[in-house]
């Protein structure tokens, strides 16, 4: 099974050629970046996407995954900034988002990667007809831009009416699309029912995944074992999963931990568990 990380561990930070070596040595064989401008300025290609480009270059490792852009500013929401949402029934800010969601599938043509995480709604949103019919619209518009880059789409099991794991099957053969998958996040699926119900629900949709844990009560990113999810199921569930998804962490900062140090510790939980 690949082990991967994403770069949210150090989302608060630039990304460097240094941090990534240091996810290496904690084991990851693979790699997603969370898009944000404060992280990776993925519109500025001439300098930050090259350096970053460059080593993917020489190191060999695999760029498995991009997050999509929550924000479009450079502060990551704290300036005032919405969250960009792609469910929005008013056309100018979904067409906004779809543009800054663009430029990050653009990273592809200097990085490429095999798979884009999008979320569809915000946090907490509620469910509406008009929001699904929306989606639809946009997630058919960037499926259409990503696939010359060699892009899928992967839809995540986030914490709203319009993204639990039933409503996402729904979408995605309503719609018909036949190439949109699911980045299962066992965190959320945690948090909204059942890790195993939702996994199977999701089962054949599923290329890439979200690992992380918490308490039920908080979406809180924790490393696998500081929360009250049963890996021994969950990896059991992952390794019947048809395509043989990346085990991919999903880890947000702490200034006590090193995420160096942890990874190796989480990956070698994970895999005996």
């Amino acid at each position: 099974m690949l082990k991967a990380i994403s770069t949210l561990v150090y989302v608060k930070e630039r990304l460097h050629p240094g941090l990534l070596d240091g996810l290496v040595r904690g084991g990851a064989q693979a790699i997603e970046i969370f898009a944000a401008r404060q992280h990776l300025d993925y519109a500025n290609r001439k300098q930050h996407v090259r350096e970053i480009a460059d080593w993917f270059r020489t190191s060999g490792i695999i760029l498995n995954s991009v997050h999509a852009p929550l924000y479009a500013d450079y502060e990551w929401g704290r300036t005032g900034a919405p969250q960009m949402n792609i469910a929005s029934t008013d056309r100018a800010s979904r067409i906004e988002a779809m543009d800054e969601i663009k430029r990050a599938l653009e990273l592809a043509e200097h990085i490429p990667f095999r798979f884009l995480v999008q979320h569809i709604g915000t946090t907490g949103e509620s469910f509406d007809d008009r929001k699904f019919e929306a989606a639809m619209t946009s997630v058919e518009h960037l499926r259409a831009f990503a696939k010359p880059l060699g892009v899928r789409i992967l839809l995540e099991n986030t914490p709203n009416e319009l993204s639990v794991p039933e409503r996402l099957v729904e979408f995605i053969r309503a719609a018909h699309f036949d190439d949109v998958g699911v980045c299962f996040d066992f965190g959320h699926a945690h948090m909204m029912s059942d890790v195993q119900q939702a996994f199977e629900t999701l089962k054949t949709y599923i290329h890439s995944t979200h690992v992380h844990d918490n308490n039920k009560s908080h979406d809180s990113h924790l490393w696998p074992g500081s929360g009250s999810i049963d890996w021994k199921q969950a990896m059991e569930l992952l390794r019947s999963a048809p395509h043989t998804p990346a085990l991919l962490l999903e880890i947000e900062s702490d200034e006590k931990i090193n995420p160096v140090e942890k990874m190796s510790e989480a990956f070698d939980k994970l895999e005996a568990a």
